[in-house]
């Protein structure tokens, strides 16, 4: 079993922690060994562990509760292990995705061992593959009491800004109808992927929404991101089937986005898949408005879905903010400022000390 220093700068902390292989699914060995260190390292805290997730929490009677998360998860190997170090960058799978982020945080946690507010840390798995398996989706069932705070941080790659709610997003499959025939005698078919193309043209003249939420301003968009038809090289196809992505402000509830959607492909046969509430910014509430002082940034909206959503769900102001760099996130040549890390743990730690 590996062996972790939480201790440990957390730049080299983050070494350690990318060259434990913690593919989704395949994270016992890693949380093994943080939930080993946590209890070995970090006294003040009460530990449990929940699947491969791994909880710890002080207990000091403040008046706030910060919540710190992070996935143990990335996402498949791809030739990028063991981790390597160039000048200021930290090479590896899941070096920016989101390990320099889990390393800050289980840093902090061993470290701090009197916060100004009582912390809890969560660092759960499966967050890279299907909602269903999300570890946090788990906790909330089994451990609830866990997930209570006044102000969680997601440790996701941020570049160091704070990145305040996330977008909701929604999918949908919209399809046209028609008749086979012979393509030979086309004559006597109906060709439904001619008829997508008035699909297609709702999307082109379709003017996305633009919307200032605690100063962030949120950007929708609705794209098709797949189109699928046809039978053989000799039919006229009888059905095609475009499907539609649609990111809303967190200001538009799920039931919102929905009927938006259906009233944009009004008269069209549409099925909705996939559907994720966005989250609030919340930064008007006190112990957001300290983390941005402690920061000195000026929040701005997050666009694309993260785990926030599931704490605003629960009533939690939620933020991201991590080390990583977003654009490096699942490439094969992922890596991470190493400066970013060293910034990132200064501005948590004179937050929380």
């Amino acid at each position: 079993m590996p062996t972790l220093d939480l201790t440990a700068d957390p730049i080299d902390l983050t070494a350690a922690l990318v060259d434990i292989p913690s593919v989704s699914g395949d994270e016992a060995v890693l949380a093994t060994a943080l939930q080993q260190a946590l209890c070995a390292q970090a006294p003040h805290l009460e530990v449990v562990r929940s699947g491969d997730a791994v909880l710890a929490r002080t207990r000091l009677g403040r008046e706030r509760r910060v919540l710190l998360a992070g996935h143990l998860d990335t996402v498949p190997v791809a030739g990028n292990l063991p981790g390597r170090r160039e000048g200021d960058l930290l090479f590896g799978c899941g070096t920016s995705d989101m390990k320099a982020g889990d390393a800050v945080i289980v840093h902090l946690a061993a470290t701090l061992t009197r916060p100004r507010h009582d912390l809890t840390l969560i660092l759960y798995d499966c967050e890279e593959v299907e909602a269903a398996r999300n570890g946090l989706g788990r906790i909330e069932r089994e451990l609830p009491e866990w997930l209570s705070a006044d102000l969680a941080i997601l440790g996701e790659p941020t570049n160091g800004t704070v990145e305040a709610g996330c977008q909701g997003t929604l999918r949908a499959q919209v399809r046209t109808q028609g008749r086979r025939a012979h393509s030979a005698r086309s004559w006597l078919g109906d060709n439904a992927v001619h008829h997508a193309g008035a699909v297609l043209e709702r999307l082109t003249t379709y003017a996305a929404r633009q919307v200032e939420i605690d100063g962030c301003r949120y950007r929708e968009g609705l794209q098709a991101v797949r189109i699928a038809g046809g039978v053989a090289g000799n039919v006229v196809p009888d059905e095609c089937v475009v499907t539609v992505n649609f990111r809303f402000a967190p200001d538009r509830s799920a039931a919102a986005a929905v009927a938006h959607v259906r009233e944009v492909f009004d008269g069209f046969d549409l099925t909705i898949t996939d559907l994720s509430p966005g989250a609030l910014p919340g930064l008007s509430t006190p112990a957001a408005q300290e983390f941005l002082a402690a920061t000195g940034a000026t929040a701005r909206a997050k666009y694309g879905w993260t785990d926030v959503a599931r704490f605003a769900a629960l009533g939690i102001p939620a933020l991201n903010y991590g080390p990583g760099d977003p654009n490096q996130a699942h490439t094969r040549e992922e890596s991470v400022d190493i400066s970013m890390i060293t910034r990132c743990a200064s501005v948590l730690t004179r937050f929380l000390s």
